[in-house]
């Protein structure tokens, strides 16, 4: 089985790094340096043409999108349990995957990225402290989604087992450190996510993208 996975250091890309690592199985890690504009190469959109990671490659089949990529590797390695296999415990841990995906990561998106969303320079700054206020209401949700799962007796956000969630957790609660929030003032979130970063796997991708997990500076 040949596996091969683009990623970019600190991206969303880190959610299958984490779970392809922590698998045990062989892969190519992939780096494509965005801030060199890698993605945009006629090499790396002749893999994947919108110019994104992360992206999987299955015995030469192209896998993009980071739902899409989680869902085929929990039916490639379903010893691990990724996913849920009753119907209703699936579909929620789906549903907060996309909530994730579709509302916190592109809240983000605003923040890093405001370019993306208008080429009018004089409301960048606006975009941007609007984008982080919001975002600090979205980690109180993340931190209430690891309170819950802690009076329900879960180890882990899906369950029983360590899983996309967790990662994706970490991964945005990061991301708030970089947009100038600190993430101790989410004490159960932060206990929860430095948890994280202790699993095997995760610790391996952590020293291979070179991360720092808290990014916030006071000031």
């Amino acid at each position: 089985m040949s596996l091969q996975l683009y990623y970019a250091p600190g991206a969303c890309s880190f959610i299958p790094h984490v779970l392809l690592e922590t698998t045990g199985t062989a892969f190519e890690p992939t780096m494509v340096k965005l801030h060199k504009g890698e993605q945009q190469s006629a090499e790396y959109k002749a893999i994947n043409p919108r110019g994104q990671v992360p992206v999987l490659v299955h015995d030469g089949q192209v896998v993009t999108q980071i739902l899409a990529i989680i869902g085929y590797l929990n039916d490639l390695f379903p010893e691990m349990g990724y996913l849920p296999r009753e119907p209703l415990a699936r579909a929620k841990v789906m549903e907060t995957l996309a909530w994730m995906n579709n509302t916190v990561h592109p809240t983000f998106t605003h923040i890093f990225m405001p370019q993306k969303f208008t080429n009018n320079t004089a409301v960048h700054g606006d975009l941007r402290s609007h984008s982080t206020e919001l975002y600090r209401g979205l980690m109180g949700e993340l931190q209430a989604l690891v309170q819950r799962a802690e009076a329900a007796g879960q180890p882990w956000l899906g369950g029983d087992k360590f899983g996309p969630l967790d990662a994706y957790t970490l991964t945005l609660t990061r991301w708030g450190s970089l947009a100038g929030i600190n993430p101790e003032d989410y004490p159960a979130l932060w206990a929860f996510v430095q948890r994280v970063a202790t699993q095997p796997g995760v610790a391996r991708v952590i020293e291979r993208e070179r991360l720092q997990l808290n990014l916030y500076k006071a000031g």
